[in-house]
């Protein structure tokens, strides 16, 4: 929802005393502020509460720097979010990500916990509403859940909010438990929750019945459950919770004249001077006005964009040219990653990125430079831009965490691992998402009948990886698909502006390390164990 600037200040007031104010087990906050009957007197106030809950959602920070985890994506300047400690595998249950993971997330459960526990003593409030509030809770706090258990494993599982006694003593609940507690509640609030359609205009960006079911069909996607990811995906393909579709352009899909477009299902909510977020300041090129570069796309990421026939560039059909190697390539690429000699648009006019080393006939700003601020692999990002973006790149931009794109490629993932995918579901995902992008040669638009599983699983993974590249997905894949080890392990490179007898060239920008042992589950925050041993640690921690 785009807070209506009258109740804006107060939900940031909120928000802030609720962050400040948290403490460790379980983020326990002075409880009387907001039970005491004074507070909850009219639906104004619930409605800020609830807003609460909303921004505690998932930040701008974890959303792009998730990708640093991954092979997608190199933080080279710091550690945002611990994902250059995560990435080369030298954390511990003391860094400071996982701490505020399981922070952040609690801290987002007792918001909805404490709105649940008193929404009803609101007088006067239309029951409907309430009821809809509710709904829109619950959603939020199995949200919360989903994402604990998915870093974490077995977690406290809190469907009501504890004592700092009960806190303090609470042991993990098994994570088939909470898995249980997170789709019965999802599919508790689809019952009830509106479709977008059925939204006033002013409660845009709320919680709708298709999040719900989206979501419920990501859950199912990480679990494995192939029948459930179809059954759910299908139910957002016929429209039985609102009109999804992909929207015209891929690039555009991303600027802010396009919001809440037909493709968005479930978004981050920003507003335009009031929240804003600004990773770009340290992802876009200098030259765009950048102060630096902490986040830059890898060559992993660059090469598996296919070529416009439709095959990956180590097929000798797909006339890939080494020493042209960004052009005859996805479209996508170009929307999402800024390469050496990039055309870069904004509202200021149109100018040349140079990153090559000694490219630049005027100012080497972009190019790649060892220990420069510049970028580290020889590439900046594109996706996410906004053209009107205000002081320091910043944005208010909604950032969206499920859209229609997805729903097709779950259905076609799960098609595919129940042995169901043929033309026809292929001509409902992956050709028009094809199509959208760009692509008009037959041999990528239709389907190759001859793939058998393992060919097709390729196909529709890497489809997935460039279609939502960059936004923050690729890590929960390959952790799901069991590949982490396969793909974290050895030099994340960068362009090839090295010397020859080095990865052929290839810029070896970091040396990833991923354990299968321990390293598909977080840690338990070093400091939660502290306060209580209850908690015990996940293997190999």
């Amino acid at each position: 929802m785009k807070i209506k600037l009258s109740t804006y200040p107060q939900l940031l007031l909120l928000a802030a005393f609720l962050v400040v104010s948290g403490c460790e087990k379980l983020d326990l906050i002075p409880e009387n502020t907001f039970t005491d009957t004074s507070y909850w007197t009219s639906t104004e106030k619930a409605q800020t509460f609830l807003n609460t809950a909303y921004s505690q959602l998932f930040s701008s920070e974890h959303f792009f720097y998730n990708e640093a985890l991954s092979d997608n994506a190199y933080n080279g300047r710091g550690d945002n979010a611990g994902a250059a400690s995560i990435a080369s595998g030298t954390y511990d249950a003391s860094l400071n990500r996982i701490q505020n993971e399981w922070n952040d997330r609690y801290a987002g459960i007792k918001t909805c916990n404490l709105f649940l526990d008193n929404v009803d003593r609101v007088p006067e409030m239309d029951e409907a509403l309430r009821e809809r509030m509710k709904a829109e809770a619950r959603f939020l706090r199995a949200w919360q859940h989903f994402m604990l258990m998915t870093w974490f494993g077995d977690i406290p599982l809190l469907d009501s909010d504890p004592s700092i006694e009960e806190a303090q003593n609470i042991t993990r609940t098994p994570r088939s438990e909470v898995l249980a507690f997170v789709l019965s509640e999802m599919n508790a609030a689809a019952d009830v929750l509106p479709t977008k359609e059925e939204y006033d205009e002013a409660d845009r960006g709320r919680i709708t019945a298709g999040a719900a079911l989206a979501t419920i069909a990501r859950v199912h996607l990480y679990e494995g459950n192939w029948q459930e990811v179809v059954n759910y995906t299908q139910r957002l393909m016929n429209g039985e919770a609102g009109n999804y579709t992909l929207f015209s352009s891929y690039p555009g899909l991303f600027l802010p004249q396009n919001e809440y477009s037909v493709e968005d299902i479930l978004s981050i909510q920003y507003v335009p001077e009031l929240r804003t977020w600004g990773e770009f300041f340290d992802m876009a090129p200098l030259s765009a006005g950048a102060r630096l570069n902490a986040l830059a796309p890898t060559q992993e990421l660059v090469d598996s964009y296919l070529t416009l026939n439709g095959e990956p560039i180590d097929d000798p059909a797909s006339n890939y040219d080494e020493d042209d190697p960004y052009t005859n390539r996805d479209p996508r690429l170009e929307a999402t990653i800024v390469y050496h000699g990039y055309e870069w648009e904004d509202n200021s006019g149109t100018h040349t990125i140079y990153i090559e080393p000694g490219s630049d006939p005027d100012n080497a700003v972009d190019e790649y430079a060892p220990g420069s601020s510049a970028t580290p692999t020889g590439y900046y990002t594109r996706k996410y831009f906004d053209p009107t973006y205000q002081s320091g790149l910043s944005s208010g931009l909604n950032l969206m965490l499920i859209r229609y794109a997805d729903v097709l490629l779950m259905y076609a993932e799960a098609k595919m691992e129940l042995g169901e995918f043929d033309q026809s579901v292929w001509d409902q995902t992956i050709r028009p998402l094809r199509e959208r992008a760009g692509f008009t040669d037959a041999l990528a638009l239709n389907y190759d009948g001859s793939l058998d599983q393992v060919a097709l699983r390729d196909v529709i993974r890497n489809e997935r990886r460039v279609e939502l590249a960059m936004e923050g997905l690729r890590i929960f894949d390959i952790r799901r698909w069991r590949i982490a080890e396969e793909v974290l392990n050895g030099w994340a490179h960068g362009a090839r502006f090295g010397p020859s007898s080095t990865d052929d060239g290839y810029l070896r920008a970091d040396l990833r390390t991923f354990d299968p042992a321990r390293h598909y589950l977080w840690p338990i925050p070093r400091d939660e164990r502290l306060i209580n041993d209850n908690l015990g640690q996940n293997p190999g921690w």
